[in-house]
């Protein structure tokens, strides 16, 4: 006989602990299933974010930021550093050590909250029921009214570029290497291919960066991107658009082993280029991971992208069972699965909270950061939109001019007519942290004028968000008029 639970969630990454312990907040008897195994061969959750996505690469990102600003910016400063070298072993151990206290953290959190863990793969049946499988391949049936899935994604393999014994690996392999290859050449220029190039173009690589569309970051601000291009071609990132990979061939033997990479330009003439690395990495995007979780007599299906269809609850087509985060529509970004999950368990819980898509902030993690939420500048043009720029560069801040940081751009976007905040993009040093101002200032309706109004302080970096919002209007203090109103169309 089943064991019987309030609420199953299935999948502990981002997405399915935060719905976990809201569950077991709310007093429901709440179980969560997960199958991720650690490099020791211990259960783990936190999902890809925490073990080999967010947290891991950001480790990464910050120590070998630190060191480049060290070797190459210091002496600005008046500090001198004779010799500086990086440890990538005790890199790659303290980036280790992060993922191990925080996965440990996570597990004291679900028993503190009374939420019971299962380690194994889940299958969802029929009835509501769940069947799960441990390592040891045997099986127990577990029983929900409630079931959350939330079993994530991985990454997108290529036919023509198979991943090959630390030779071509994809982002998890990229998180472990113990050295800094010669030349490295990465299959993709989105978040991922961005974050992990600069990483080891940082620590002294070759970074070749094949993107096989034409355009630079089309889903961020056109002029953000451009900026954001230049600064990234000044670091050494070769970033090469249109490039259409068509295949790899192994070279050598032993440590000798190289790796031939092919592609074409995308023109009428199809002209092929060639360039040997000592590694790639494939980074061209990830898919939602739904291998063996649904029986035939679940009653769902998934859509041609391979997604759960749900509704703007996360409702599925069966009632009582949900689906959030990377195996949805919608942006494969953690704290979006987070807001899902939240929302998921308080509407189980008999509440009533909706998650505002329009105002998803998203943040690459590269130096410097770009940050943005709402519409950008093509969107609008598109939509036929009324709207007007401000924008503050941010080689006009006090304490960017003061950090010897003083890269790149806020740029706020509104309505015409209304003067409402349409979207905020940023690019410089930490707009990861404030572009939270700008998400909370759409959330309550704010207009730029009110952003105008508000008393940042100074000096600091945020101060580029109050002079491009002034800006809006014409009235930025510390550069000439960066107000610019578009056509009407």
């Amino acid at each position: 006989m089943a064991t019987t639970f309030d609420v199953i969630v299935i999948g502990a990454g981002p997405a399915g602990y935060h719905a976990a312990i809201r569950c077991a907040q709310s007093e429901l008897k709440t179980a969560i299933v997960d199958q991720w195994i650690n490099k020791q061969g211990e259960s783990a959750h936190g999902g890809t974010c925490l073990n080999v996505g967010c947290i891991p690469s950001k480790s990464l990102l910050d120590a070998s930021h630190k060191f480049a600003d060290a070797r190459d910016n210091y002496a600005a400063l008046g500090i001198q550093v004779q010799g500086i070298e990086m440890d990538v072993p005790a890199m790659i151990k303290k980036k280790d050590e992060v993922v191990s206290n925080l996965t440990r953290g996570l597990a004291s959190l679900l028993s503190g909250n009374s939420v019971t863990s299962f380690a194994g793969s889940a299958q969802l049946q029929g009835n509501r029921e769940v069947q799960v499988r441990a390592q040891d391949q045997t099986t127990q049936t577990i029983r929900a009214d409630n079931i959350i899935i939330a079993t994530g994604s991985v990454p997108i393999e290529l036919s023509v570029c198979p991943l090959t014994d630390g030779l071509i690996i994809d982002s998890t392999g990229a998180l472990d290497a113990s050295s800094v290859p010669g030349s490295l050449g990465v299959i993709g220029a989105g978040i991922i291919g961005l974050e992990l190039g600069s990483v080891w173009r940082r620590l002294g690589a070759e970074v070749v960066i094949l993107e096989a569309l034409e355009e630079f970051l089309p889903l961020a601000d056109a002029q953000i991107a451009k900026e954001a291009a230049r600064q990234f071609k000044k670091q050494g990132l070769d970033i090469r658009l249109g490039a259409r990979v068509t295949g790899t061939k192994i070279t050598g033997k032993g440590k000798q082993r190289k790796v031939v990479v092919t592609w074409s330009d995308g023109t009428a003439q199809q002209k092929e280029y060639k360039k040997t690395f000592d590694k790639v990495i494939i980074a061209v995007g990830r898919r939602p991971y739904t291998e063996g979780l649904l029986a035939a007599d679940a009653g769902l299906t998934l859509d041609e992208q391979g997604c759960i269809p749900v509704n703007e609850y996360c409702a599925t087509a069966v009632p009582g069972i949900y689906a959030i985060g990377d195996v949805v529509r919608g942006p494969m970004l953690a704290h979006k699965g987070m807001e899902e999950g939240l929302m998921v368990a308080e509407r189980i819980a008999g509440h009533q909270p909706l998650v505002n898509y329009d105002t998803v902030p998203s943040v690459i993690y590269t130096h410097p950061e770009l940050a943005w939420v709402g519409k950008t500048e093509q969107e609008l043009k598109a939509a036929q939109v009324n709207y007007v720029v401000g924008n503050f560069p941010m080689s006009a801040s006090g304490r960017a001019l003061a950090s010897n940081d003083a890269v790149g751009l806020i740029k706020v976007i509104a309505d015409a007519e209304t003067d409402r905040l349409l979207g905020v993009h940023m690019l410089g040093t930490h707009t990861s942290e404030m572009i939270a101002e700008a998400v909370i200032a759409m959330e309550f309706g704010a207009s730029a004028e009110d952003l105008g109004l508000t008393m940042f302080a100074h000096p600091s970096l945020s101060e580029g968000l109050h002079e491009a919002a002034l800006a809006v209007s014409g009235h930025a203090i510390h550069v000439a008029n960066q107000r610019r109103k578009a056509k009407r169309h």
